[in-house]
């Protein structure tokens, strides 16, 4: 399915480049949370966080340091959050991956309620174990 993001890579749809190389772009969000928001998309095709390759996901782990701090030193806040949604449920609007750098200041920035639970020793190890299994199959 054709994505707006996929229309950029094509050329169809301008932006307002910030950053690119040969698997990741970066580009100034048109409906802003605030000043200096900033998408980073990597150029493989995928829905999905867990869906990139390995490689891809490399290269979004590279650039999003780097990006960080341009934005930090050309909007001149000093606090900002990195958002990356997956699913419907998880508020993810665009089918493909990227990632969100949001200045956060007085004037703008994300909001957002953390309605933080327990974690029982018991369903933690657990948990732990299984998902270290999983990671062995991968």
């Amino acid at each position: 399915m054709d994505t707006i993001f996929d229309r950029i890579l094509d050329g169809e749809i301008p932006c307002y480049k910030v950053y690119e190389d040969d698997h990741v772009l970066a580009f100034l969000d048109v409906g802003p949370l605030s000043r200096g928001h900033t998408l980073v998309i990597p150029k493989e095709r995928k829905a999905f966080l867990h869906e990139l390759s390995d490689e891809m996901g490399a290269a979004i782990g590279r650039v999003l340091p780097r990006l960080a701090k341009a934005i930090v030193r050309a909007t001149g806040t000093t606090a900002y959050n990195v958002l990356q949604n997956n699913g419907s449920e998880a508020h993810q609007a665009v089918y493909h991956v990227h990632f969100h750098i949001i200045p956060k200041d007085a004037t703008g920035g994300l909001g957002i309620d953390w309605p933080a639970g327990g974690l029982p020793a018991s369903e933690a190890e657990e948990l732990a174990a299984r998902i270290q299994a999983e990671l062995e199959s991968l």
